[in-house]
């Protein structure tokens, strides 16, 4: 017999035998790259803390103004994701708005349904994560402002009332402003808060608009119509994707961001 078969089959064995020792080996580099170092828990501690400082300001009657700013730049990350399918979906923006109740619109002409719709909730959750993760390290907190700038001039460049503007305007100045803090610390903090703020909004919006109650003009319920589907089980969908975008920030963050500014010292 030829010996093509018999070696054909020994490199089966082999390959197989060596995909199995690479799946134990990436195994252990998935638990040791998703231990947190000293960086990273106080990086954990402080989404923590944003959390729970977010869910007490947010049901105290006076003191929750002060996250109303935090809240109004979420829903205009939310009517830009809008916009941005929309754009890439052959539409035409007419006009982007702002309402002091926290309320938003995008108005259009054209565009994909299929695309605009969920493009709400999931895009502000998605880049509520994108946040999230870039709040693991100094360098990536730096590039996804920039990323956030666009967006918030991209918005400017759409609002039709004053609201809009002055939100805008007012972060892309927050964030240019602490671009030059010292080791652009300022910056990765509140761009972190931002991430936690519109990933935690996201959810929010979501479960209060489509699980606890029903809004007949919500994305979710214009989507189901249709689609002829629950708007909650579309709710549902969006929100198990939107908690997906938020785990899996802070998973990669912690796989993917480790100290350099520390790894890279050399000891004395």
């Amino acid at each position: 017999m030829s010996p093509v078969p018999e070696l054909v089959g020994r490199l089966i064995v082999e390959h197989a035998a060596s995909a199995l020792s690479t799946r134990q080996v990436t195994r252990d580099e998935v638990v040791h790259a998703l231990t947190p170092t000293k960086q990273q828990r106080i990086i954990l501690i402080v989404i923590g803390a944003y959390v729970l400082g977010i869910l007490v300001l947010w049901n105290i009657p006076y003191i929750n103004l002060l996250l109303l700013p935090f809240k109004l730049v979420t829903v205009a990350l939310h009517e830009f994701s809008h916009a941005a399918a929309g754009l890439c979906t052959g539409a035409k923006i007419k006009a982007i708005t702002i309402d002091p109740d926290e309320g938003g619109l995008t108005r259009m002409s054209g565009g994909k349904w299929c695309c605009v719709m969920p493009a709400g909730y999931l895009g502000s959750a998605f880049l509520g994560a994108l946040m999230v993760f870039a709040g693991f390290d100094v360098l990536a907190s730096k590039i996804v402002s920039v990323i956030i700038g666009v967006c918030l001039l991209a918005t400017l460049f759409w609002a039709k009332n004053w609201l809009t503007r002055v939100i805008t305007v007012l972060f892309v100045g927050l964030i240019v402003g602490l671009w030059f803090t010292p080791h652009g610390a300022g910056l990765r903090y509140i761009v972190l808060f931002m991430g936690v703020m519109s990933s935690l909004y996201s959810l929010w919006d979501i479960v209060d608009d489509t699980l606890k109650r029903k809004v007949n003009e919500s994305d979710a319920t214009k989507f189901a119509q249709k689609t002829h589907c629950s708007s909650r089980c579309c709710g549902f969908i969006w929100l198990l994707i939107s908690l997906a975008f938020l785990v899996g920030a802070i998973l990669l963050g912690l796989a993917f961001l480790k100290d350099t500014e520390n790894s890279s010292e050399s000891p004395n």
